[in-house]
């Protein structure tokens, strides 16, 4: 996938077929219980229509969703015709056990890792301590991805307000450019609210001379409250107009679905008017809202598969 900076200043990625060029891709996190299970499988039998370029599961901190997300990754690829990504992070494993849990996606047909440092155990705002045998960063993880599978695509994180460790932009900056050096192949954002943070973000990058496709990541907002806390933990803003919009509707679950279902589709249709044409959609294993924007964006059942090349 080739990269273009248009005359407004947004990467655009070159891509095929559908509504406007646009792809999509869905995260989604590992269930702990039957019912969670349930919920998640409808959401993916409910999202998998669309095509999405991919389809990313998450792992806990200290790996201590390993086998959940490893059966959750296995279970997509033999159900389904999606591309799944599993998610890898470096936290409190050896530098063994983390190659032997690339190595068994690899076994089982996975084609893509979302490589990241991970939260300290202790939680975010405490420092990071890699384990003694561990890889210290995510670009040390991205560079032993690429060395034991050469094939194997690799996204990372970015950050449109600097993650919460970083002291400055400098330091922000680097940081990403060690994971490009490394392998990278592409940059997932946090979720952000404000369109402008996201642009101003991508100029930093432009003018640092790093290179490689960055997709916004897009969260809509399923519950104001707990939304609020997760922002609050990584860093992300949450602007007072956003407030106001959920004000009051704490007991309204029918209007709060549909405030925020208008919410998410002027905040992708602006940045599609701005040049986006690929967004990753934090779904919390929920379908509705999610579909919902990606019908606004023009998608429809049984598209072509858009955007990042499928899994081989």
């Amino acid at each position: 996938m080739s990269v273009t900076l248009a005359k407004d200043g947004v990467r655009r990625s070159r891509l095929d077929g559908g509504p406007k060029g646009l792809a999509v891709s869905f995260e989604f996190f590992p269930p702990k219980t039957e019912a969670m299970e349930e919920t998640l499988w409808r959401s993916i039998e409910r999202l998998a229509p669309l095509s999405p370029a991919f389809v990313s599961v998450t792992y806990g901190a200290g790996g201590t969703t390993r086998e959940r997300t490893h059966q959750t990754v296995a279970r997509i690829l033999r159900e389904t015709a999606l591309a799944p990504a599993a998610h890898l992070t470096c936290v409190a494993a050896t530098r063994a056990e983390i190659d032997s849990v690339v190595d068994s996606y690899a076994e089982v047909g996975v084609r893509h890792v979302v490589a990241l440092r991970g939260d300290p155990v202790t939680g975010l705002g405490t420092r990071f301590e890699p384990h003694p045998e561990g890889y210290d960063s995510a670009a040390a993880l991205v560079a032993a991805i690429k060395r034991r599978h050469p094939a194997m695509e690799v996204s990372v994180s970015a950050y449109p307000e600097r993650h919460p460790e970083s002291a400055d932009w400098t330091i922000e900056l680097d940081n990403l450019k060690r994971k490009v050096d490394a392998g990278a192949d592409r940059a997932i954002t946090q979720f952000f609210f404000d369109n402008d943070l996201f642009l101003r973000f991508l100029d930093r990058v432009d003018a640092a001379g790093i290179a490689l496709p960055i997709v916004p990541g897009v969260v809509p907002v399923q519950n104001f409250s707990q939304t609020a806390r997760f922002a609050e933990k990584a860093g992300a803003s949450m602007p007072r107009w956003l407030a106001d919009r959920f004000e009051g509707l704490e007991e309204d679950a029918a209007t709060r679905q549909l405030v925020a279902a208008a919410v998410c589709a002027e905040q992708v249709l602006d940045l599609v008017d701005r040049g986006a044409r690929e967004f990753h959609f934090y779904t919390m294993n929920r379908a509705d809202l999610v579909y919902a924007v990606c019908h606004l964006l023009g998608m429809r059942p049984g598209g072509k598969p858009q955007g990042v090349e499928a899994a081989a």
